[in-house]
């Protein structure tokens, strides 16, 4: 079981949306609805992951809201510092642009671009060392979890990257997120108690490797919505949610976000 006093995080990955004028409306939605009734810090911590083009300027826009909304970049180059590395965006420039969290290892850059273990261990190692906060996610596929492999997928995922962060930085800059491929975007979630079940094995695979395993934050992801995420929210090991589509809509990120702060 997961300490008290991990404060859980909501985050919500954009993915490659949406327009311009559509991000500003909900910049605007969200600080509005925050303004009416804020969420503390210590209760529910905020972050959105908008396409890179848009970093800096979400960024501003969320500057002065009623609640602290961290910016979190959805990747990271594997390539250090700068030079001639073509549509590229190091942990160097993030971190030189204000940016302080990133997003490595979902599953759609492992299936559809290529990250796999070494290049993920060589996009971890430089984020960490640029002193970037990293959200590490895992999961398994629905054939893995038929096949009745799902929990050695997983905890394999996360023994690709021990070797790559140094104690300390478990416990300050490392959260994981368990998202079931099976359940992004296809409107299917894991049961409150299934996810409850593999949260609870990658803790106990994280307190194998660090004596900090019990206060890192492990957040859900795979269709998270406002109807689910109190029962999720309830969950001992469950620390908060990775929110992709229904982090769209301002509304409905914020009802996700108001469950886990309860």
């Amino acid at each position: 079981m997961s300490g008290s006093t991990i404060v859980p995080w909501v985050i919500g990955n954009w993915k490659m949306n949406p327009t311009r004028a559509a991000s500003e409306q909900w910049t605007q939605e969200f600080k509005k609805i925050l303004q009416q009734t804020s969420i503390k810090e210590t209760k529910c911590r905020l972050a959105i992951a908008p396409i890179f083009i848009a970093l800096s300027e979400i960024n501003s826009q969320l500057q002065d809201s009623a609640s602290p909304v961290n910016i979190v970049a959805q990747d990271v180059s594997r390539f250090a510092a700068t030079g001639a590395y073509t549509g590229e965006i190091s942990a160097d420039l993030l971190t030189d642009y204000g940016i302080q969290y990133v997003l490595i290892g979902h599953s759609e850059r492992r299936e559809l671009l290529g990250d796999h273990a070494p290049v993920l261990a060589d996009k971890l190692r430089l984020a960490l060392k640029a002193g970037l906060t990293v959200i590490y996610c895992v999961g398994e596929s629905l054939e893995q979890r038929e096949q009745g492999i799902a929990d050695a997928v997983v905890l394999q995922q996360i023994c690709d990257i021990a070797a790559v962060v140094e104690d300390h930085q478990w416990q300050t800059q490392m959260i994981i997120a368990y998202e079931p491929i099976w359940a992004i975007g296809t409107g299917k979630t894991a049961s409150a108690q299934d996810a409850q079940s593999m949260h609870e094995k990658i803790r106990a695979g994280l307190l194998q490797l660090t004596a900090h395993g019990a206060n890192i934050a492990i957040l859900y992801g795979g269709s998270v919505k406002p109807e689910n995420a109190k029962e999720l929210a309830a969950c001992a090991d469950i620390n908060g949610a990775l929110v992709g589509g229904a982090s769209l809509n301002a509304h409905s990120f914020y009802q996700i976000a108001d469950a886990f702060a309860q």
